[in-house]
């Protein structure tokens, strides 16, 4: 045993390279810039997906423009409602602002990654120790600072003193920045944050309305990686349906979706809405141990944040096996296929969102019980503004407004009678143009169940 070492090391200790001191910046930057060179987003997303995406003859998106439209988005909205910068913590707030990632999930629920956008000023990312590189190649982010997390998680008892130190970097960068304007656009933030934040005379506003009106409207960069996203969701799908077989499971169904996604360099799925026969009725069960058998309907919602961070929300219906549909079956694949339909060709530029769905189809009787929650929804990084709901469900507090070139919004249809034994769930994703709308999802429909 080689007790050479001094007391209380562990392991044999050799010269592995070449130290002096005085080099250790160096050897920091050198291996910030290794990190950068191999980042996610340097590398692309592989052979596979970029075959696919030439195959189906979309071009790549410039993601230099596509970064420094988004910017200007932001920057537009914060000085329409007089911010002096936004302080993101959103992870998908964070990627549009800077299209850099980090722990994407992890983040979303441990708040140790912030990102402050000055309306007139740099773009500051807190990141998480030694994540520097992570933001190199973006060309939007200024400055990367170490984030001061001051969750209960880091902070314990002494989470008070956190957040003085957190809240203290946050009040200098709006002084330096800010032109004498002290307000400030928050996405999500603990009470404690807001205290300190006043007691230094920082003002907070919703910064969730800023993000979601800046993300509303899409450029045609945009537009390119959403459709290469759904590409990839797509073929995913295929192998799903490849793998679907009497006797595979709900969840292993539900894996290849998953295994497809990171394939071609996607990123997570929101959901767990896979389910099959008797489990279809009600809608929302998440995908379990269930043996799926021959003349099942199996359905499901991709919810899918694929390539480039873009949000594929498809749903489809299929009946598993070498077998014929029940009448049943076709009846409420129908009325699901023609309710979808419908809506889509309202889909105009210009119909406000109170008249889309006065005018909207929606369920028979026996199955308006059981309705999907909203007939339409926003989606861009994720599921965004706005959320229609049929008309009878519409509220004094239901925001209105109107449809605009740019915007894409899902359209949805769950069918399934009250207290019956399946149900049928389809959703198509729908780009608003100048002369109209255009389906961005191109996924065939089950055509047995068309008959």
């Amino acid at each position: 045993m080689d007790s050479a070492g001094p007391k209380g090391s562990f392991g044999r200790h050799r010269k592995i390279m070449p130290f002096e001191l005085g080099s250790i910046e160096a050897l920091r930057d050198a291996s910030r810039q290794k990190a950068a060179s191999l980042n996610q987003h340097v590398l692309g997303y592989g052979a596979q997906a970029e075959a696919e995406w030439a195959a189906a003859g979309i071009a790549a998106p410039d993601l230099a423009e596509m970064r420094q439209y988004r910017l200007e988005r932001i920057r537009a909205e914060l000085k329409r409602r007089g911010y002096a910068g936004a302080l993101l913590y959103d992870p998908v707030n964070i990627r549009y602002a800077t299209d850099s990632t980090n722990m994407q999930l992890w983040v979303a629920h441990n708040p140790t990654r912030h990102c402050f956008v000055a309306t007139e000023g740099p773009v500051v990312l807190f990141d998480y120790f030694s994540c520097e590189h992570l933001s190199d190649h973006s060309g939007v982010v200024d400055e990367v600072r170490p984030a001061v997390s001051w969750m209960y998680l880091y902070g314990g008892e002494l989470t008070e003193q956190k957040v003085r130190r957190w809240a203290a970097g946050i009040a200098d960068l709006v002084r330096q920045h800010g032109g004498g304007n002290s307000r400030i656009a928050v996405d999500h933030i603990n009470p404690e944050g807001v205290e300190e934040l006043a007691r230094l005379g920082i003002s907070i506003g919703n910064g969730e309305a800023v993000m979601e009106n800046a993300r509303l409207i899409k450029s045609s960069d945009e537009i390119l990686a959403m459709r290469r996203a759904i590409v990839a969701c797509e073929a995913a799908m295929g192998e799903m349906e490849q793998a679907l077989k009497p006797g595979i499971s709900e969840n292993e169904l539900w894996a290849e979706l998953h295994r497809g996604n990171i394939a071609r360099g996607g990123e997570w799925i929101e959901t767990r809405l896979l389910t099959s026969g008797p489990r279809t009725n009600p809608w929302f069960q998440e995908c379990s141990s269930r043996k799926i058998e021959a003349g099942d309907l199996v359905a499901f919602d991709t919810d899918l944040i694929g390539p480039y961070g873009f949000c594929a929300d498809l749903s489809r219906t299929w009946l598993c096996g070498d077998t014929k549909p029940t009448n049943e079956q076709r009846d409420l694949f129908r009325i699901a296929a023609d309710q979808i339909e419908h809506n889509t060709a309202l889909m105009q530029p210009g119909i406000s969102f109170r008249d889309l769905v006065e005018r909207s189809a929606v369920p028979p009787g026996d199955c308006f019980p059981t309705r999907y929650g909203v007939l339409y929804h926003g989606v861009g990084l994720a599921d965004e503004y706005p959320t229609l709901p049929h008309a009878s469900d519409w509220t004094s507090d239901t925001p209105d407004g109107v449809l605009e070139p740019g915007m894409v919004l899902c359209v949805e249809s769950y069918i399934g009678r009250l207290g019956g034994r399946e149900g049928v769930k389809i959703e198509e994703q729908i780009l608003i143009t100048e002369t109209g709308n255009e389906q961005l999802s191109t996924y065939p429909l089950d055509a047995r169940l068309l008959g």
